[in-house]
């Protein structure tokens, strides 16, 4: 299945988005229980990822991959430290619940709360976001918008029919006793790596 939209970023409000928001972001993702990362160019990334990798001892992947992660190499990597890697969607139908680890692109961040915006038109996608007890996204570091409000506003320049997504941290509830829990409906730990350097030589 084909994405809603090849350029999100084409869409974003003019002078409303940039990586001079990416610290209030940062901030309430990791309130959120997010992991984040930020990273120079696309190689690096590849770098944090093979860590996170390591000490988690992942075995199996699924991957949608997207620009940043063709340009870091990301499967490439992947496969060098011996981790089974799927890409193909009927790959990803197959293993991605016994996958340790999902890989995925997202399209912005949104300062406000910390989220990430997903394009999960391709069923691939929300498998690979849902699945897995680990998810990791890659986002270009220059794209959040403000708020929700201008989020939405990207949103309806785009969207026609589909899925999206917002994804503010790992999956918890406190649905039984109001206690907490993490990973219940959705992965327990939740990574973002946000690159400076886009593909083709962008910058943030």
């Amino acid at each position: 299945m084909s994405r809603i939209d090849k350029d999100w970023k084409l869409n974003f409000p003019a002078g409303t988005f940039g990586a001079h928001l990416f610290p209030e972001f940062a901030a309430r993702a990791t309130a959120a229980a997010a992991e984040v990362f930020r990273v120079p160019e696309a190689a690096d990334a590849a770098e944090v990822l093979i860590r996170i990798v390591g000490d988690g001892g992942a075995r199996k992947a699924v991957v949608v991959e997207s620009p940043l992660q063709e340009a870091a190499g990301i499967t490439q990597a992947l496969r060098s430290r011996g981790v089974a890697v799927y890409t193909e969607p009927e790959e990803i139908a197959a293993h991605a619940d016994t996958a340790d680890i999902g890989i995925s692109g997202v399209e912005f961040g949104i300062a406000e709360t910390g989220s990430v915006f997903q394009d999960g038109f391709a069923i691939e996608t929300r498998l690979v976001t849902i699945l897995p007890p680990l998810h990791v996204v890659f986002l270009p570091s220059a794209h959040i918008v403000p708020g929700i409000t201008e989020a939405f506003e990207v949103i309806s320049r785009s969207f026609d029919r589909g899925y999206v997504g917002f994804i503010t941290g790992p999956s918890r509830t406190a649905d039984i006793e109001r206690v907490l829990t993490i990973g219940v409906h959705g992965p327990s730990r939740f990574v973002i790596i946000a690159v400076d350097g886009e593909p083709g030589g962008g910058g943030a």
